[in-house]
C-alpha cells in the first residue's frame, strides 16, 4: 500500500498527517508513505526530521490586499500553483500512491488536486471546527472529508462524503513520560509552564511575552519553556535584554525555538499556554492539562476562538483575547491556576474528559476503506 499525505504552512497542518503517518507505519513497516508540501514551508523541518521523503512545491497563500501590488503578488502565486500542479501530475506518474490524504493549508493543493483528476483515491482531514480555503474548495473533489467537530459537515455541503474521526494524536503525546522534565531543565520542581504560539511564531504575542518573561524572572514563583518560533528566537532576546533581563542567566525561563519532544513536554508540565487550534487543543487535552488559551484573531471566521471557548465552556481552560490583555493579565491568569492544586486538578480532569484519542485509529480505518476501494478498480 502506498499512501501520501500533504499539507503545511503551520505545523497544524503537518503534525495530523505525521501522527496518523507514524500510527500507520507502526501497524505496517511495509506501507510507503510519502509526503508533500510547500518549499520552505515548516514541514521541511518536521517531515525530514522523521525521515519521509518530501516533495516541495512553489506555494504560497493567496494575500487578501487588493492593492495594486497584493494583485500582482496574487497573480504569481497563482501562476506558481498551477505549475505546481502540473508537477504534482508528475511526480505522481513516477511515484503513483493508492491514497492521497490532504490535512489542510495552501500546501495541500497540488497534490490533491492534482491527484483527483487523475482519478487517485483523495481525502482530506480538517482538524478544525471552520474548514479551511483549501478544504473548502477541495471538498467536492475528493472522495471523503475527515472532520474534528461534527458542526463542520454542515459547513462543506458540497462534500461527497464526510466522516467524523476526531482529530489524531500523536503517540508521543499519549505515552509520554514527563517526570524528570523540570529537574533535567531548570534543576528544581517549582511549577512548569508550557508555552508556544504555533510553528511561525506571533510578534504580538511574544512582544507580550517578553513582559510576562520579566514577571517570571522577578518573582520565580514557576518555570516556563517558551517556543518562540523562528523568527521571535532571534529578536526576543535583545528586547529582553532592554527590559532588563540577561537571556543567558535566566533561571526560571528557557526560550527554544521549536519544541521537537512536545509530548515530553507536556507530560511535565503544570499548566499550558497556546493558541486554538484543533491539533493543539486536542492534544492539551490528551495529556490532561489546564490551559490558558489566547486565540489567533487571524484565521478564517475566527475558528480558533470558538476552538477554545468549548474547552473553556467545560472548565478546562482560560480563553484571553489577543487585544484585551497585556504580559502582565497572562502572567496574572497563569499564576492564579499555577500555585493553586486544587484548581489545577479540576482543569486538567475536566480537560481529560474531552480527550478523543482514538481520531488516529478512525482515520487509517478510512484510509484503508479508500485503499480496498481503489484495489476494486
Amino acid at each position: 500500500m502506498k499512501i501520501l499525505f500533504t499539507g503545511g504552512g503551520t505545523a497544524g497542518h503537518v503534525n495530523p498527517a505525521l501522527a496518523t503517518a507514524k500510527y500507520i507505519r507502526e501497524l505496517d513497516e511495509t506501507v510507503e508513505i510519502r509526503f508533500a508540501g510547500a518549499k520552505g514551508g515548516i514541514e521541511e523541518k518536521l517531515v525530514k526530521r522523521e525521515g519521509f521523503h518530501l516533495y516541495t512545491y512553489e506555494v504560497k497563500g493567496i494575500q487578501r490586499s487588493l492593492s495594486p501590488k497584493g494583485i500582482i503578488t496574487n497573480l504569481t502565486r497563482i501562476k506558481n500553483v498551477l505549475a505546481s500542479v502540473n508537477k504534482a501530475k508528475k511526480d505522481l506518474t513516477v511515484w503513483r500512491p493508492d491514497v492521497i490524504i490532504g490535512t489542510g493549508g495552501y500546501a495541500s493543493f497540488p497534490m490533491v488536486y492534482a491527484g483527483a483528476k487523475m482519478g487517485i483515491k483523495t481525502a482530506m482531514l480538517e482538524v478544525n471546527a471552520y474548514p479551511g480555503v483549501a478544504v473548502k474548495y477541495l471538498s467536492g473533489m475528493v472522495d471523503s472529508v475527515m472532520i474534528s467537530f461534527r458542526e463542520t459537515e454542515k459547513l462543506i455541503p458540497k462534500a461527497k462524503k464526510t466522516v467524523f474521526t476526531g482529530s489524531p494524536i500523536r503517540g508521543d503525546i499519549i505515552n509520554a513520560d514527563g517526570s524528570n522534565v523540570k529537574m533535567e531543565i531548570f534543576g528544581n520542581d517549582k511549577p512548569l509552564l508550557l508555552s508556544f504560539w504555533g510553528s511561525v511564531g506571533a510578534q504580538y504575542m511574544n512582544e507580550k511575552m517578553c513582559d510576562f518573561i520579566k514577571l517570571v524572572e522577578e518573582e520565580q514563583l514557576f518555570n516556563v519553556v517558551h517556543a518562540t518560533g523562528a523568527e521571535a528566537y532571534q529578536w526576543m532576546p535583545p528586547m529582553l535584554r532592554e527590559k532588563g533581563i540577561d537571556v543567558d542567566k535566566m533561571k526560571n525561563v528557557r526560550l527554544m525555538e521549536y519544541i521537537y519532544d512536545m509530548g515530553e513536554k507536556m507530560a511535565g508540565a503544570d499548566v499550558i499556554m497556546c493558541r486554538g487550534g484543533a491539533s493543539s487543543l486536542a492534544e492539551v487535552c490528551a495529556a490532561g492539562k489546564p490551559s490558558v488559551i489566547a486565540p489567533s484573531p487571524y484565521v478564517t471566521d475566527n475558528h480558533q476562538e470558538k476552538n477554545a471557548r468549548v474547552i473553556e465552556k467545560n472548565g478546562a481552560a482560560v480563553v484571553l483575547l489577543e487585544k484585551q490583555i497585556s504580559g502582565k493579565d497572562m502572567y496574572d491568569t497563569v499564576k492564579g491556576i499555577i500555585l493553586d492544586k486544587a484548581k489545577m486538578a479540576e482543569m486538567g480532569k475536566n480537560a481529560k474528559k474531552m480527550a478523543v484519542t482514538d481520531g488516529t485509529e478512525k482515520i487509517f480505518k478510512e484510509i484503508m476503506r479508500l485503499y480496498e476501494e481503489s484495489q476494486r478498480g
